[in-house]
């Protein structure tokens, strides 16, 4: 960094030195809404920034598990017009509404076809969902079928199997959600669900390069900024947040747009397909990609017949220990017709 004449580093010299390298400044639309505020949903002006995640420092990148930023590089610069977003996950309270108005049976409420799953057993063939299920000891964490279970019952109104209930828990998002379960419901909304472009932006709140919504240090003067896994993963979470799963709504700040729960608590749905050279095809690209929606059609080269989209935002589950996709410009996948405890979504409603 340069000194000015006067020997003073100028306002804007030392913004850009608390940038990460490869991130360049926000530029937020200047405009502000053309409307009031729908309820519960924040104004995210839009604007152009740096869009990716640098590489973790401090943390093993290539322990299992933890490549975490391998799939959001390059960072590339992005633009997306202004939007509404809701300002939380959706929650059971809400999703029950449109439940009850719609009569809407979610995925895992249906049972799987044989035509689905052709080499399944017949009594797996039967309603459920997938739920985090911690061993009683410490394992290797190379295989995730170790804590990972498929139970019987398991859907959004039995977030644990069919001896839970959402009692105490209609402030809790909404888990057990699919990619249908989520369009149909946006639709119900008058919504629809966030480009991951839309996504990160107001996530990171108006700020740049930053790890976090709300900064680099994951916690903020001793406290802890989201609802995450403490302990020993998978099979200890000490709970030291206040909560063993999920936490209702908005327990933690908000970020600089108003928005909670951007990181950590449960994995939110985008509407854009998955794959882990996406952002390497808009840099090759060159310019500012405008309102980018993603590839064209699905790829995991770790499932390549598996047709995923990208989540954001990490969980309660996430942890430097295994996954730290909790940082803002990480990325998540899923195949559009699983649910798990720990996935729900939010919406976004354009102006246009």
């Amino acid at each position: 960094m340069q000194p000015t004449e006067t020997g003073v580093p100028t306002v804007k010299e030392m913004i850009s030195a608390q940038i990460e390298p490869g991130f360049a400044a926000t530029v937020p639309n200047p405009s502000p809404p053309p409307v009031a505020a729908p309820k519960e949903m924040a104004w995210i002006p839009g604007g152009e920034f740096s869009m990716g995640a640098a590489e973790p420092k401090g943390i093993d990148n290539n322990r299992v598990g933890m490549q975490a930023t391998l799939d959001s590089r390059p960072i590339h610069r992005v633009y997306v017009d202004g939007f509404w977003m809701d300002r939380t996950e959706v929650t059971n309270a809400q999703y029950e509404r449109f439940v009850t108005a719609s009569k809407y049976v979610t995925v895992a409420e249906k049972a799987p076809s044989a035509e689905e799953f052709p080499n399944a057993p017949v009594d797996m063939l039967v309603p459920g969902s997938v739920v985090f299920t911690p061993p009683d000891k410490p394992v290797q964490l190379n295989d995730h079928l170790q804590w990972w279970a498929w139970v019987k019952g398991a859907n959004w109104q039995h977030p644990e199997g069919p001896n839970s209930s959402l009692k105490g828990r209609d402030n809790h998002p909404v888990v057990h959600i699919a990619y249908p379960d989520a369009e149909a419901y946006c639709l119900w909304a008058g919504k629809r669900l966030p480009t991951e472009a839309e996504w990160e932006f107001a996530a990171r709140g108006g700020l740049a390069g930053k790890a976090y919504p709300w900064g680099d240090d994951f916690m903020v003067d001793g406290k802890r900024m989201t609802n995450s896994f403490q302990g020993s993963f998978p099979n200890r979470n000490s709970s030291e947040d206040g909560y063993l799963s999920t936490a209702p709504v908005a327990q933690f700040p908000p970020n600089g747009y108003g928005l909670y729960d951007v990181a950590g608590n449960v994995w939110e749905w985008t509407g854009d397909w998955y794959r882990p050279d996406y952002y390497g095809q808009l840099a090759q690209a060159g310019g500012i990609a405008k309102n980018p929606t993603g590839p064209e059609s699905a790829w995991d080269p770790d499932e390549p017949g598996q047709a995923k989209k990208a989540h954001r935002g990490g969980s309660f589950l996430c942890t430097e220990q295994y996954c730290s996709r909790y940082g803002v410009g990480t990325r998540g996948k899923g195949e559009i017709n699983t649910g798990t405890n720990h996935l729900g979504f939010r919406c976004v409603k354009p102006i246009k």
